[in-house]
């Protein structure tokens, strides 16, 4: 059994911490936490419908424990212990483990490439001059998403006039104003009339799946490298204007 409670002397030098818990005999990680007390031993106890307690009572019922580790501590504040507990998600996957959601600020200063890093800071500017439909998505979006999961975010569910869609040959991606991605636009469709994996993600839709009346969706496919080149990366704020919240807007299209 389990220790199941530090003691004082130990939770004093502890201070805040990142935890993992993993199988006892495959070793795999399956829940990354952060805490201080006696945080670590709190899910032993969690009687929650999730995943994580699915697999704790799968372990149980084959009379196995979880090994518990602690990976970091020390920490002076909780701050610091949710961006460690933040890069180690990032690092293995948040769909590799039983954790329900990405840690803290990830969309924001989670796992990045060179080249994100440098769009977020350095912005450059550039002109687009193809008839296109430009979509923020600065709600769903996160620097770790899939490639499949940021065309599906981005393509749709939208409303808007279809007639001025149609129009359109490029659709982007855009997150606090930088392209992260470029589509070649094929055609429209009523949302919830294509496969799309946000039909798993019940967080973003669980607030539009009894309401797709009125929205839109494209299929396409990855811009060719050459508009990519030009595209990708770059800062298209000053096409949006301050206040503006809608998160769709049309270029080139008349």
């Amino acid at each position: 059994m389990i220790n199941q409670k530090f003691s004082h002397s130990v939770i004093k030098e502890l201070k805040y911490y990142v935890y993992i818990y993993s199988h006892p005999t495959t070793k795999e990680i399956f829940y990354v936490g952060k805490g201080k007390g006696n945080r670590v031993f709190s899910h032993l106890e969690d009687e929650k419908d999730s995943k994580k307690v699915n697999f704790l009572n799968d372990l149980k019922k084959q009379n196995l424990q979880p090994k518990m580790e602690i990976l970091i501590h020390g920490l002076d504040d909780e701050k610091t212990a949710l961006r460690v507990e933040s890069s180690i998600i990032d690092l293995m996957g948040v769909d590799n483990l039983t954790n329900i959601q990405n840690g803290y600020k990830s969309a924001t200063f989670g796992r990045m490439s060179i080249e994100q890093i440098n769009s977020a800071y350095d912005q450059q500017e550039v002109e687009i001059t193809e008839p296109s439909i430009l979509i923020r998505i600065n709600q769903a979006f996160r620097y770790s998403m899939s490639n499949i999961e940021l065309y599906d975010f981005t393509r749709g569910q939208w409303k808007l006039n279809p007639e001025n869609a149609k129009k359109v040959k490029y659709g982007f991606a855009i997150y606090k104003g930088i392209i992260q991605e470029v589509y070649e636009v094929f055609d429209w469709y009523e949302a919830g009339k294509t496969f799309s994996v946000r039909a798993n993600n019940i967080n973003i839709d669980s607030r539009i799946e009894d309401n797709l009346i009125g929205r839109y969706e494209f299929i396409g496919n990855i811009a060719k490298e050459s508009i990519r080149k030009k595209y990708k990366y770059k800062s298209v704020n000053k096409y949006f204007n301050k206040g503006n919240s809608n998160p769709i807007l049309y270029l080139n299209i008349t």
